[in-house]
């Protein structure tokens, strides 16, 4: 697709949104009905995408992909016809009589940019809440993840009029090309060197835009905790896609006194869940291409292998590995890891863990162990993330009724449920007067009537 037919289509769905046509809620309900049923009716081949590109396993596949995506439209629809309605709010009384009310307005035509990781539901969900909102949507899929990405296409292009949502395969030369139109707003996940890009391009036309990035997600762990319980969904969220996840927990900070314990339960986690050899496990997936395998196979060299550390450059496998004696200098601790490596650092007082996170960016997740509800209200209230879990780790991200976003370098923006909804509109004030009443104190000569004023202000 060259330059003159991205203007082209940009164009047409500028048109078809002057038409009013995606204002009409009934349309919007709609749409997403039509999206859920080629869901469903693709599930098949969305999950053998989702295996070629990442070896991902059916059931991650299903549950973070395409039921996660459908419980989306569901929440959706359920909620549209509340949240697209108007919403009457208090008017001063200075300004008797009036009322004062807030529109949800669609912006318009939305680009819609997304990652390799999770290519299925990161693009999805968005174009969810384009379409609740009422806008028209643009979508540029992960090259890398090639597979889903020519699933995705199929969907969009049986389904759907490219007047109103249309998608664009295709690498840098294709992103960059729709990066050069005009959009009512970008919504980009991805890493933080593309995401500076996004913005880049978009302050051209003052395009306002949502970043999903990412960032060293801390683990924190406290004493007093269940240990097989925690080393257990540590285990379970740190590895969940070959650890390919934005909110995986990129580090363990661990109490001295339970550190041997916790790696031992976490060694035995790992062998339950894919075996001795987790290269012969179905439910392990791969690292997406060579680069990345060889970025992430450079961070073994430092630090006390634990358990993995093996790899597999033909088959683009990195063990599931935990690395001890981790110094906070070392390659592992300096960037993202974003794959199936877990460095650990030990701390002795919860001041020195929260330390050290502040001591970093701003991270996209936080995940803090505890039972003490002194020690996690003061993780809360003395670190700053995108979002925080307590006692689990990434499940936060799949609830319809949080927020979900980042803050500072980990991103900008929510999303998920009506989140994506509210980010997806504009919110347009209106207040109505009427004619029946017009006191003068307003209006000039305004000689003393400086107090009076004041005191009107101060009704409320």
């Amino acid at each position: 697709m060259v330059q003159t037919s991205v203007s082209n289509i940009v164009g047409a769905q500028r048109s078809f949104f002057s038409s009013g046509k995606t204002r009409d809620v009934c349309f919007r309900l709609q749409q997403l009905e039509i999206l859920k049923k080629a869901i469903l009716k693709n599930e098949e081949a969305i999950v053998n995408a989702l295996q070629a590109d990442l070896r991902k396993p059916a059931l991650e596949a299903c549950a973070a992909e395409v039921c996660l995506t459908i419980r989306e439209i569901d929440h959706a629809a359920k909620h549209l016809r509340s949240w697209a309605k108007a919403a009457r709010v208090p008017t001063p009384l200075m300004y008797f009589p009036a009322s004062s009310r807030v529109y949800r307005e669609p912006l318009g035509v939305v680009l819609i940019i997304g990652p390799w990781n999770f290519p299925f539901q990161l693009m999805v969900i968005p174009l969810v809440g384009a379409i609740a909102a009422g806008d028209c949507a643009f979508l540029k899929p992960s090259e890398i993840s090639s597979s889903t990405s020519s699933a995705l296409a199929g969907i969009v292009r049986d389904n759907f009029d490219p007047s109103y949502i249309a998608l664009l395969e295709g690498g840098a030369a294709e992103a960059q090309s729709l990066l050069s139109e005009r959009f009512d707003h970008i919504f980009f996940t991805g890493g933080t060197t593309v995401g500076r890009m996004v913005m880049e391009a978009a302050a051209k036309y003052l395009t306002p835009v949502t970043l999903e990035l990412g960032g060293k997600s801390p683990c924190i762990v406290d004493t007093g905790v269940p240990l097989e319980i925690t080393a257990r969904r540590i285990t379970w969220g740190k590895f969940i896609n070959a650890g390919q996840s934005c909110v995986a927990p990129d580090y363990l900070l661990v109490h001295k006194a339970v550190k041997g314990p916790l790696l031992e339960h976490m060694k035995r986690s790992i062998r339950e869940f894919y075996g001795e050899d987790p290269s012969k496990s179905p439910d392990y997936a791969r690292i997406i291409n060579e680069r990345h395998f060889l970025r992430l196979s450079a961070l073994l060299e430092e630090g006390s292998i634990v358990i993995g550390g093996n790899t597999n450059k033909e088959d683009r496998y990195i063990a599931p590995t935990i690395i001890d004696n981790v110094a906070l200098n070392y390659k592992v601790m300096q960037d993202e890891i974003f794959g199936p490596i877990l460095p650990v650092v030990e701390y002795e007082d919860l001041a020195e863990a929260i330390s050290i996170v502040n001591g970093r960016p701003k991270p996209l997740a936080l995940y803090i162990f505890s039972t003490s509800s002194r020690n996690q209200q003061r993780v809360l209230n003395e670190t700053s993330s995108g979002g925080v879990c307590i006692n689990d780790t990434t499940v936060h991200f799949a609830t319809n009724f949080l927020p979900f976003g980042g803050v500072g370098p980990s991103g900008m923006g929510n999303y998920h449920g009506k989140a994506t909804f509210d980010t997806l509109t504009h919110q347009k004030s209106a207040l109505r007067r009427r004619f029946f009443l017009d006191v003068k104190t307003r209006y000039p000569p305004y000689r003393g009537k400086v107090n009076i004023i004041r005191r009107l202000m101060q009704l409320g």
